[in-house]
């Protein structure tokens, strides 16, 4: 174990983000230089809080099954290079997941019981960016080729994890994306300031080097690739494309210019702080923005648009807003529902909690200018007496998604779908179509980019087992699991 009195000598610390003054003048992460070089002073002290826990519930809370005592105990030892040895053995992606998880395996930390938990996220993120620093991480290519093919469809986290695999496994990986660069959401969904660019990056150099082949701007089931030469073209399928159909808010006056969902917002934003030439780009510069949904989603459109320069921003959520603490009906190690701050809601906004829109209010151009808005109780039913208007020029919709898209390669190649709206898999993330897997939010459905590459990881070796008729890539989960703190 690491420092046997760490946790009663040392409290949590964790790194202190740049000025909110400083950092929403541009688009870089909060952290100054990089959260790993912030964590540097006070992360060994941290790693050492880290007790010899009969029974280290932070396995069960990570889906990866992280082996967090372990790399805790190395960091505190100053062994990075083993450090980085056994996060990546669970973990293909550490710099992803560091800066974008919500860490659930804090939540079940059993220093958490009756103390601060273990600043786990934090160490883990260190491991990784030292890692890239000191060349440590490196191409993994195979020793031998299989001569089986797979294609898959996504670049998201689940995509690349299981494209990773596989390739190392010795099969022949092309990634297709329909966007025009590799990444998925982790390249135009997640703002730059949560995480810039760079760890994507040099990632995809990793695999590239490892021999996986990126294919973008292709639409996989369209003229581009049609469904009948996927299928003919490769030994096995990966279907990774997430859960991309955004949830809707069909009230009165929604058809009003104005209103946008978030996903159409973030890339396009996200496109222009690259440097990229946005046409008609959706802005929030001078304007009032109420944000529809408080999750994370609804947190990155709030960052954006204060960067963007927004005369207000309200973020509506029709829930109650949480307790500080964890609720007495959400013990340990359960993940709770309590009330977070994330780096955007310390910049600015309102948020206005058990609210409900009733409709979309326009000017005579057409154009959204308010919402009526009611208060609601604790069944969403209207609280009478509590309607109100909320100006507002632009509102994004940050609800969530119901789904993979249909049309298309989903349809055409008719796999079966759920009773949730995914596409159905067995417990080898097979789906009904012989050949054809599932992995992530398509099969999942909206989930944690842990999840994701947890699912990508397991989906590789059920791939690679119905290749070759066994396997010797790791199997994290089965997609019929949940964990105990979700």
């Amino acid at each position: 174990m690491a420092d046997p009195k760490g946790f009663l000598k040392h409290g949590r610390e964790v790194p202190a983000r740049r000025p909110v003054e400083e950092r929403v003048g541009d688009w870089n992460e909060v952290y100054p230089d990089g959260i790993g070089r912030a964590l540097l002073p006070i992360v060994s002290t941290q790693a050492g809080r880290c007790m010899d826990c009969g029974i280290p519930f932070c396995h069960q809370g990570c889906p990866l099954g992280n082996i967090i005592p372990e790399w805790n105990d190395l960091v505190w030892r100053d062994d990075w290079d083993g450090a980085i040895e056994r996060l990546h053995a669970t973990n293909n992606f550490p710099e992803f997941t560091g800066r974008l998880c919500p860490a659930p395996c804090e939540t079940s930390c059993v220093l958490g019981i009756n103390q601060d938990p273990v600043t786990i996220k934090n160490v883990e993120v260190a491991i990784i960016d030292r890692a890239w620093e000191s060349r440590a991480v490196r191409p993994r290519p195979p020793e031998w080729l299989s001569g089986k093919t797979v294609a898959v469809v996504g670049s998201g986290p689940a995509g690349l994890a299981a494209a990773q695999q596989l390739t190392r496994a010795g099969h022949t990986v092309a990634v297709y994306e329909r966007a025009d660069k590799i990444g998925g959401l982790l390249r135009y969904g997640i703002p730059e300031f949560k995480m810039e660019k760079q760890h994507l990056d040099r990632r995809l150099d990793q695999m590239r080097r490892e021999g996986t082949i990126f294919r973008a701007g292709v639409e996989v089931g369209s003229d581009d690739l049609t469904t009948e030469r996927l299928l003919d073209r490769y030994d096995a399928v990966v279907l990774a494309m997430g859960s991309t159909t955004s949830r809707d808010l069909p009230v009165p006056g929604r058809d009003l210019d104005g209103i946008h969902q978030a996903m159409e917002y973030l890339p396009q934003s996200n496109r222009a702080s690259l440097g990229q030439d946005v046409p008609g780009q959706i802005t929030a510069n001078g304007k009032n923005v109420v944000i529809i949904g408080g999750g994370d989603t609804g947190a990155d459109c709030l960052g954006t648009a204060i960067r963007q320069g927004a005369a207000s921003i309200t973020q509506l959520e029709i829930l109650a807003q949480p307790p500080e603490s964890r609720p007495a009906g959400q013990p340990w190690p359960t993940y709770p529902m309590t009330f977070r701050v994330s780096s955007a809601h310390e910049e600015g906004g309102d948020r206005v909690y058990a609210t409900s829109t009733q409709e979309f209010l326009g000017d005579d151009d057409g154009r959204v200018r308010a919402l009526q808005l009611v208060e609601v109780d604790s069944s969403f039913q209207p609280i009478a007496g509590t309607v109100r208007e909320l100006p507002a020029e632009l509102v994004l919709l940050a609800m969530g998604f119901t789904g993979p898209e249909r049309p298309g390669l989903v349809e055409e190649l008719g796999v079966d779908i759920d009773e949730r709206g995914n596409i159905a898999r067995d417990d080898s993330y097979a789906t009904s179509v012989d050949g054809v897997f599932v992995a992530g939010d398509a099969g999942r459905g909206q989930s944690l980019i842990v999840w994701a590459i947890a699912e990508g990881r397991a989906a590789a070796a059920g791939v690679d087992r119905f290749l070759t008729g066994a396997t010797n890539l790791p199997v994290p989960i089965a997609p019929t699991e949940r964990p105990i703190s979700v």
